[in-house]
């Protein structure tokens, strides 16, 4: 019998929370998993007594569907997702919807669009953030993909969403690749604040020698000011948790980071459309260097760095830090609002830059406070070409500048790594540039290659060669 209002494949952690998440909010859920198995358990423990339809085939899955069918699929990114779309198929009806929750890589999801509205079928990419506890309690979504198809689930995924301030964090992204893109603009600005969060750690521990019992409550002070925001929250809980021998957990963690990929793709992206994505690039670097680990060992027995020492460090050095950090976030979601613009031009999907801050100010991990102060930037002048132009983060970038310098050349004198810190830095410094050295980079480009160059003093256009060597304009 149909009577389920929507369906959802992959009973792993996130797709068993979304799915308890949509019957607490009074929707009856069908699920299935490749491994049925999965599907018994599920049933009898953590759904037992819930409006969730348990189904051991596909075939049974989609009977038990209303129509349209809406099924989510929570599967691996890549190649599994295309596996299911063929499955499903034979058991759809023009007008059905896939949605696809995962974090696929946005050009898949526009071919996906594409291909499924030819053969009478929607399809919907879902960029999820919140992690496990967000899918449960209610996550940022970030919908884009077939428009006819977001009706049909805008109540589902508005209900289980996060609401920050009675609206829900889930709004319609735009056609196509959109929504997954966001997510994955999302996921790089995740990065860079991670990065960011990890050079203050360290310029605090290693640089000012505070003790670590100490850590905690900087972290604790700096959630209840600006810096208020679910990673700089958990980096509080972190530092707080001992290990069975009474030392911080922390310190018993490999120093090698991990990724899934998103990272890198927004910095691909941000190299093919010419933006300059320079600490999210970082970030990413930065966990590149982390793996080499077995190097880094070797190379720490013979390369030498400055003394150690503190001596003629300001008292303010703490407050210093929390400054760079405050301004290479702000800086870091500039360059993540100019990425999404020059895509969405693009693209043609003239993407809602407020409702994009909206989302993410509650469910997902980038949420923080600042966040309404961009969907308020954008609400002011939606044509906004950059956060750093708008007056609040203008003024914010110059309170905090001082600090924001200071911390980064105390990071060079101490030889500790400070790229997110310092490359945010580099970019305002060259954002606020009316001139930079590139004239000079042009003239090497036509030295070498009769690349050409423009004058300042004719119109743009207009282009000239020059013989360098003997200085003769032709």
């Amino acid at each position: 019998m149909a009577n389920a209002d929507i369906g959802l494949i992959g009973l792993a952690v996130m797709g068993q929370n979304l799915v308890l998440n949509m019957a607490d909010h009074g929707f009856t859920v069908a699920v299935y998993n490749r491994t049925t198995a999965k599907v018994d358990d599920f049933t009898a423990g953590p759904a037992a007594g819930k409006s969730i339809i348990g189904t051991h085939s596909l075939e049974a899955f989609c009977q038990s569907l209303k129509a349209p069918r809406r099924i989510m699929l929570m599967v691996k990114a890549g190649s599994p997702v295309d596996d299911f779309i063929e499955l499903l198929k034979p058991h759809l009806d023009e007008g059905d919807i896939i949605i696809d929750g995962g974090n696929s890589l946005y050009t898949d999801t526009q071919r996906r669009v594409d291909t499924l509205a030819g053969q009478g079928l929607r399809f919907l990419g879902v960029g999820v953030s919140g992690g496990e506890e967000g899918a449960r309690h209610g996550p940022a979504l970030m919908p884009g993909g077939d428009p006819a198809a977001w009706p049909a689930v805008k109540d589902i995924f508005q209900s289980i969403a996060a609401k920050v301030d009675g609206e829900a964090c889930c709004q319609w992204m735009g056609e196509g690749g959109a929504g997954h893109y966001v997510k994955m603009v999302h996921n790089g600005i995740e990065y860079g604040d991670m990065q960011l969060i990890c050079e203050a750690y360290q310029l605090l521990r290693e640089g000012l020698s505070i003790p670590f019992e100490d850590l905690q409550g900087i972290f604790t002070q700096w959630n209840e000011g600006v810096l208020d925001s679910y990673l700089i929250e958990i980096t509080r809980d972190i530092l707080g948790v001992r290990d069975d021998d009474g030392e911080p957990l922390v310190d018993k963690v490999l120093d090698t980071a991990g990724q899934k990929g998103t990272g890198k793709w927004t910095g691909i992206n941000a190299l093919e459309s010419g933006i300059p994505l320079t600490l999210i690039g970082e970030a990413v670097f930065a966990r590149f260097l982390s793996a080499l680990k077995d190097q880094r060992v070797q190379a720490s027995a013979q390369l030498q760095g400055p003394e150690p020492g503190i001596n003629d460090v300001p008292s303010s050095m703490t407050q210093d830090i929390h400054d760079a950090l405050y301004a290479s976030k702000i800086i870091s979601y500039a360059q993540g609002f100019m990425l999404l613009a020059s895509t969405s031009e693009e693209k043609g999907w003239n993407l809602n830059y407020g409702n994009i801050a909206l989302v993410w100010r509650g469910g997902c991990i980038i949420r923080s406070r600042f966040l309404n102060n961009i969907k308020q930037a954008f609400e002011a002048d939606p044509k906004l070409s950059n956060l750093l132009l708008d007056n609040f983060f203008r003024d914010a970038v110059h309170a905090s500048q001082t600090g924001w310098r200071n911390a980064v050349q105390f990071a060079v004198g101490a030889g500790i790594p400070a790229p997110a810190f310092s490359s945010a830095l580099a970019f305002y410094d060259g954002y606020r540039s009316a001139t930079l050295p590139a004239n000079l980079l042009q003239a090497q480009r036509d030295y070498f290659g009769a690349h050409t160059y423009e004058r300042i003093d004719k119109p743009r256009g207009e282009v000239f060669h020059s013989d360098w060597s003997g200085k003769k304009p032709s």
